[in-house]
């Protein structure tokens, strides 16, 4: 079986991953996996993992990297014949991208969302308060997220910028804008295969 076509989709949160990899799923045939959904729908079982993970994202912290490398890998298995893979919010530190490229396959790139922390927090706070809320959609939580973005998901951006394979969005727009952006990066990749 060929490997599959994978481009990581990171950012903070509220800087838009979710909604632009719906719209490309929508446009482009994509399998948009959010490693955040399939932990938190792991977490939802009563088992002695689900509760680890669920006490996990509660702290604002990062799951270790073989359980969302298994749950991806799975999720990837389980996928019917996509155009390929958009992953949302991973890899988040450097070995889970390590242990995902040497176990499943090497990302074509990651697609970073570059969001102001203001704007992010305006966007999660609006959230919350509307019927997509999670439980993690608290100021304290949220300032948490910040923080572990910028202490541990930035290393991982910087490494695929040195490498090549970083293409920054900025985010800071309205959806629509910044949508129109990212689509012309993926008209603009098609063409250069």
């Amino acid at each position: 079986m060929a490997a599959p076509t994978v481009f990581f989709v990171l950012g903070g949160p509220g800087s838009g991953k979710g909604t632009n990899c719906q719209r490309l799923v929508e446009e482009f045939g994509f399998s948009h996996l959010s490693a955040g959904d399939l932990l938190r729908e792991e977490g939802k079982k009563d088992t002695e993992l689900g509760l680890k993970i669920t006490e996990i994202l509660k702290a604002g912290q990062i799951v270790p990297s073989e359980v969302t490398v298994a749950l991806l890998t799975n999720a990837i298995r389980d996928a019917p014949n996509p155009a390929g893979f958009l992953i949302d919010g991973f890899p988040r530190k450097a070995d889970q991208a390590l242990m995902f490229e040497e176990g499943v396959a090497k990302a074509k790139s990651i697609l970073y969302f570059d969001c102001s922390e203001e704007t992010m927090e305006n966007r999660l706070l609006g959230r919350a308060a509307g019927a997509a809320a999670r439980d993690d959609d608290n100021i304290e939580t949220i300032r948490r997220r910040f923080r572990v973005n910028v202490e541990q998901c930035m290393p991982v951006v910087e490494s695929y910028r040195k490498d090549g394979r970083c293409i920054t969005v900025d985010a800071n727009g309205d959806k629509d804008a910044v949508y129109a952006t990212v689509r012309q990066l993926f008209i603009d990749m098609g063409k250069s295969q």
